[in-house]
């Protein structure tokens, strides 16, 4: 299982590193290492080895001088959803607690969290605890590049939920292994959010992580894993998951060498339980103002990204996650949109920004990497964004809101003001694999509900409301 938060490194220099190890500038892709400590493909995300700024966030025109892609802070981001009415009437999540699972978390989260407060000018979250409750996580070993992997992740979950919903609570759950589809790992994660959700620890969950579903040796083996989701549902809290950084397909193999040739989703994003987030990307002034519309995030053919991420010029799968189930049936709030996602479960179902082309910044400063400032993106930013989200329409309706899926279908449906439909983009993507050009075709996005960017992005100053007053909790 892997779910990518990529952070850049600079142009020109090696950009995909795998958890698995960290490698030096110029080498390629296919160079990670693939050792696993286990068998199967592992949840974690993928890093680079260098920091943008050590002592402040990289200016516009310096991330695009150096990564090929604008930065976003903060105030960008709120901006371009339109959470500032919210914010002006106190709608900040206050109230509320947004629960991020990670594994082994990172050791610098409360220093970098407040460095990144005292930087943007946000307020500490009212609560900020950190629970082990599927057992101890192993101290943290800079030179395991899996836990570096995993802390960056961690600080970018924390981070960003924390900014867009500033007055929320965050519960950081730490699992102690480091997943892999159903050999080890994902049952502590089971039994950690089944704990949450028992002991109504917080109201949305937020998972950066999943795998293909073409990894599972079965469909019995992802429906035997599935505990907390129903769990979720029975007791009205919201669970969110990325849909995955490879367009119509994703990678077989944790070192992220090898992708299915053939189109398939990740699970957990897939489960008609799970809200699945994707990507778009977001083109914006240093105000947070538009200058074009949202469109499918897909930097596939992005040469300049290519050279960031890869060290060549692509083309290399590097888009939103997005089309159909294999696994489950098409549930029954997808009912509206049979003729986009047939018999089959679609995803996904709202998206958020992603876009490597178009990063948000982290700070961290735990040992294996050096500290500083870091452009970062993927599904695993999208997913952080859209909780935060949660939480402030969980403050509006005073309760939890539970599978919030069926209220977003009903409010496309309704052709709410709150969503905005993104109508620009797809998800295929194109690799070179055993010498061979291969091309995964995806879905193009197109009037309302599509396999690219679900029922579209938000306008949070109408959602929010709409939200509250559509969820039943």
């Amino acid at each position: 299982m892997r779910y990518r938060a990529r952070l850049l490194a600079a142009a020109g220099g090696l950009a995909l590193i795998s958890w698995t190890g960290l490698a030096g500038a110029g080498a390629r892709a296919t160079t990670i290492a693939a050792s696993m400590g286990g068998p199967g493909l592992s949840v974690g995300p993928t890093v680079a080895s260098s920091p943008a700024s050590p002592s402040r966030p990289p200016t516009r025109a310096e991330c695009i001088k150096d990564f090929a892609a604008p930065c976003y802070r903060p105030a960008q981001i709120q901006a371009a959803y339109n959470e500032r009415p919210l914010f002006a009437r106190g709608i900040t999540g206050r109230g509320q607690t947004i629960v991020i699972v990670d594994s082994f978390g990172s050791p610098a989260i409360r220093r970098d969290l407040r460095t990144f407060d005292r930087q943007f000018r946000l307020p500490a979250p009212p609560s900020f605890r950190i629970i082990q409750l599927a057992g101890p996580v192993p101290p943290y070993d800079p030179k395991n590049s899996d836990m570096v992997g995993w802390a960056a992740e961690t600080t970018l979950d924390v981070q960003w939920a924390h900014a867009m919903a500033p007055g929320a609570s965050i519960l950081l759950v730490e699992t102690p292994v480091s997943e892999t589809v159903g050999t080890k790992g994902f049952p502590q994660i089971v039994r950690a959010e089944n704990y949450v959700i028992n002991h109504h620890l917080g109201g949305v969950i937020s998972q950066s992580f999943g795998t293909a579903e073409l990894t599972f040796p079965s469909a019995r083996s992802i429906r035997r894993l599935r505990s907390a989701y129903v769990n979720a549902f029975r007791h009205g809290v919201t669970v969110l998951a990325g849909s995955g950084d490879a367009g119509s397909t994703d990678y077989q193999n944790a070192a992220e060498t090898r992708l299915f040739t053939t189109r398939t989703v990740a699970w957990p994003a897939s489960d008609p339980l799970v809200t699945a987030v994707g990507g778009t990307r977001l083109q914006l002034t240093v105000t947070g103002h538009r200058t074009a519309p949202d469109r499918v995030w897909n930097d596939t053919y992005n040469k300049a990204i290519n050279q960031v991420f890869f060290g060549n010029n692509g083309p290399n799968a590097l888009a939103t996650g997005g089309g159909r189930s294999q696994v489950f049936a098409r549930p029954w709030y997808q009912a509206g949109v049979a003729g986009v996602v047939h018999s089959r479960r679609g995803l996904p179902d709202v998206a958020m920004s992603g876009a490597c082309s178009g990063t948000v910044l982290i700070y961290t400063s735990f040992a294996g990497e050096p500290a500083g400032w870091q452009p970062i993106c993927g599904t695993s930013e999208a997913t952080p964004l859209f909780a935060g989200i949660v939480a402030l329409a969980e403050q509006v309706a005073h309760h939890s809101l539970g599978l919030i899926n069926p209220a977003l279908y009903a409010l496309a449906a309704a052709h709410a003001p709150g969503l905005v439909d993104v109508t620009q983009g797809g998800n295929t993507v194109s690799f070179t694999q055993n010498h061979r050009h291969v091309t995964v075709p995806g879905f193009r996005a197109r009037p309302g509900y599509d396999l690219a960017s679900g029922v579209g992005t938000i306008d949070a100053a109408q959602f929010v409301p709409e939200l509250a007053r559509a969820a039943r909790g």
